[in-house]
């Protein structure tokens, strides 16, 4: 069967969420370092090719390439356990407490971290030379992000904070859907086909990803731009995260989970007298 109904790929989710939480502290940060790594390279690729083409379309639509990949080998994204892990929590399977949920995202926002950086010092010293040239405009094009997603923001405030988070909900509304697509068949076209719809929607939109701006930033501070490790963590990475936590969980996860896990039994329609020109003889 290619295409699971709701029901089922909805306890699939939980049972995803519980899996997650029993997992050794290696293979979660062995699955999380290879994702953020992935993630990354596709992030540095999209951009290559927006910036090549002068077309950022192109971009967003070639860039799920690399979450269908890191997904296809079974590795983790922060986002991804924003979502899950909560769910087997409320389904009440044994042994899932918050201490071992934050655990989960703690190890696994280690993971991405690292894979990201370690990508980041990669491709500055491929487009550099070793660090031999400016990197060209592809470096420039990432340095001008960060400072744009950052000081960008700090300049308008609590209102620019809450603007970071909003879309920081609204990308993981989208990357936890794309979580979901890859429980919705059992075909690996279709796992695909479902996984990139969402994620090319969030990258076009410029929304707010914790782990794509873990590589984001640190390239743009080591190509040059000119804003601090503090301005990433205050004015992006830690508003982007808290909107990914409360956009993925309360936009897919729960909504899914509450209406086709947690299902309410079916109304019972009594027999109601019918209208009165029905009852009507002809005379």
């Amino acid at each position: 069967m290619a295409y699971l109904l709701p029901s089922d790929f909805v306890t699939k989710m939980v049972d995803a969420g519980e899996s997650k939480i029993y997992m050794s502290t290696r293979d979660t940060i062995i699955r999380a370092y290879m994702a953020g790594a992935i993630l990354a390279l596709a992030a540095v690729f999209a951009i290559t090719v927006a910036v090549q083409t002068g077309v950022f379309l192109i971009g967003a639509i070639l860039f799920p390439v690399g979450f269908c990949m890191l997904y296809l080998m079974g590795f983790d994204l922060l986002t991804g356990v924003f979502m899950l892990t909560p769910l087997a929590w409320l389904a009440r399977r044994p042994g899932v407490t918050w201490p071992q949920i934050l655990r989960n995202w703690g190890l696994v926002f280690v993971g991405n971290f690292a894979g990201a950086l370690t990508v980041a010092i990669m491709m500055s010293f491929v487009f550099t030379m070793g660090f031999n040239t400016d990197g060209g405009a592809i470096a420039a094009k990432v340095s001008s992000i960060g400072e744009a997603r950052t000081l960008g923001y700090a300049k308008y405030g609590f209102e620019g904070w809450m603007t970071i988070f909003i879309r920081g909900m609204l990308c993981n509304w989208m990357v936890s859907m794309g979580v979901v697509g890859a429980m919705v068949s059992t075909h690996v076209s279709g796992k695909v086909i479902a996984m990139w719809m969402p994620i090319m929607l969030f990258f076009f939109m410029a929304f707010e990803h914790s782990v794509v701006n873990m590589f984001l930033f640190p390239f743009s501070l080591i190509m040059g731009g000119d804003f601090s490790v503090v301005d990433y963590l205050i004015w992006n990475e830690i508003p982007t995260a808290l909107g990914n936590l409360v956009g993925g969980l309360a936009f897919t996860g729960l909504t899914l989970y509450t209406t086709h896990y947690r299902t309410k039994p079916k109304r019972k329609l009594t027999e109601t007298a019918a209208p009165m020109g029905d009852n009507v003889i002809a005379k």
